[in-house]
C-alpha cells in the first residue's frame, strides 16, 4: 500500500500541475482553446508524444490511489485518529472519486487519446439537470453542493493548520526542505479548497434557481474568478494555488508516512 499510495500521489501531482498551467495561460489570455480542469489536462497529456502510454500510466496511476484511499476506508489510516469513521469516510469518498476520474482517463484513451471526453463542465451540468428530474433531487443537488462547500472550507482549514505534516516523514526533512514544503501545502490546500467551496457554491445555485445551467465545472469555476474585481490575477493567483498543490503532491509521495514510521496510538 505504501508503493501505491506514492505512485496515486505522483499522479495527483501530474494533473494539478497541469491544470496550473493550463489556468495560468488562460489568465495570461494564452489558453482560450483549452479547460483548466482534469479533462483539459488528460488532453493535454494525450497530445505529447508517446500520449497514449502516458495516459495509461495516469489510468495506472489514478487507479493506485484509489485503490490507496479504499484500503484506507476499510482498515483506517496509519495516521493518528486514522480509524475514526469521519476519516474513513472521507477516505471512501475520495476513492470513489479517483475511481471515476480513473474511468473516464480510460473511456478517453479508447475513444482516440486527446480527441475523447467531454469537458467537466458539460458533465456537471448534464449530472446537475439529471439529478434535478428526480423526486427530491433538488434537494439532493443541494446538498452535494453544501457538502462540497463544507470539504472546501475544510480543506483550506486544515492547510493553513497544516495537518497534511501528519502524513509526512518531516524529521528526515532539513530545516529548509520543510519550510519549503509546508509553503506547498499551505497554499496549495487553500487553492483548492478554495475552488472546491465555489464550485460547491454554484451547484448551491442551480439547486436554489433549479437551473442547471448554474453548475460549473472546474474550468468554468477557475474562469470566474476573472470576473471579479481583481481580474485575472485572482484567476492566476488560483492556478498557482493548483500548481503548488500539484507539486506537494510530488513531495508526499517522497516523504508519505508508511505505518511503520507513524506516531503509536495514544493510550
Amino acid at each position: 500500500m505504501s508503493v501505491v499510495a506514492r505512485v496515486g500521489l505522483c499522479a495527483r501531482g501530474a494533473i494539478n500541475v497541469l491544470v496550473g498551467v493550463l489556468a495560468v495561460r488562460i489568465g495570461l489570455g494564452a489558453g482560450s482553446g483549452t479547460e483548466a480542469d482534469r479533462s483539459g489536462a488528460v488532453r493535454t497529456i494525450g497530445e505529447q508524444p508517446f500520449g497514449r502510454v502516458l495516459l495509461w500510466a495516469l489510468v495506472v496511476g489514478l487507479a493506485a490511489m484509489a485503490l490507496w484511499r479504499l484500503s484506507e476506508a476499510a482498515f483506517g489510516s496509519s495516521v493518528p485518529g486514522g480509524d475514526k469513521w469521519t476519516r474513513r469516510l472521507g477516505s471512501l469518498v475520495l476513492a470513489v472519486f479517483y475511481a471515476v476520474i480513473c474511468v473516464g482517463v480510460v473511456q478517453t484513451v479508447l475513444v482516440g487519446g486527446s480527441s475523447g471526453g467531454r469537458s467537466g463542465n458539460e458533465t456537471s451540468k448534464e449530472y446537475t439537470a439529471r439529478v434535478l428530474g428526480w423526486p427530491g433531487g433538488r434537494l439532493l443537488v443541494g446538498v452535494v453542493g453544501a457538502v462540497l462547500v463544507v470539504v472546501g472550507v475544510v480543506m483550506a482549514v486544515r492547510a493553513v493548520m497544516r495537518k497534511f505534516e501528519e502524513d509526512l516523514q518531516t524529521g528526515d526533512m532539513s530545516p529548509r526542505t520543510r519550510r519549503v514544503v509546508a509553503l506547498l501545502g499551505i497554499v496549495g490546500g487553500v487553492a483548492c479548497g478554495a475552488a472546491a467551496a465555489v464550485s460547491g457554491l454554484f451547484i448551491l445555485l442551480a439547486a436554489v434557481k433549479f437551473d442547471p445551467s448554474k453548475a460549473k465545472g472546474l474550468d468554468e469555476t477557475l474562469r470566474s474568478f476573472a470576473d471579479t474585481p481583481a481580474g485575472p490575477v485572482l484567476l492566476i493567483a488560483a492556478a498557482i494555488g493548483f500548481l503548488l498543490f500539484g507539486l506537494y503532491s510530488f513531495c508526499e509521495a517522497r516523504w508519505h508516512k508508511t505505518p511503520e514510521q507513524s506516531d503509536p496510538p495514544a493510550r
